[in-house]
């Protein structure tokens, strides 16, 4: 019918679990803060498990999308790209403060 499929993990959720369907799935969400509210720090071992879902995706020849949401600043946007990530979700850091020039920092940096 056209649906995609998707799966979403929480920081404490270990990548490992989607071995079994990873390759059923046409998007992987990781959460990189505990969901709840916006302005959260983001969490460092996300970089490794987004690194551990792409090689798991590499050896399986898979070309599914990766997104990150929580704590995604235009600082930390080199590093979550280059762990594996090709969609990032920017709450607080588009905005806060003035739209227009954040979302142009963002398109710079990608």
């Amino acid at each position: 019918a056209g649906m995609k499929a998707g799966v979403t993990i929480n920081p404490a959720t270990p990548v490992c679990l989607l071995r079994d369907i990873v390759a059923q799935l046409d998007l992987v969400l990781l959460m990189s803060v505990n969901p709840g509210f916006g302005g959260q720090k983001f969490i460092p071992y996300t970089i490794d498990k987004l690194q551990e879902l792409s090689r798991m995706l590499e050896k399986k020849g898979l070309k599914t999308d990766v997104e990150v949401d929580g704590g995604v600043y235009v600082e930390n946007t080199p590093e979550i790209l280059a762990a594996g990530a090709n969609i990032l979700v920017a709450g607080s850091a588009v905005f806060n403060g003035e739209i227009g020039a954040n979302v142009r920092r963002f398109l710079e940096v990608m």
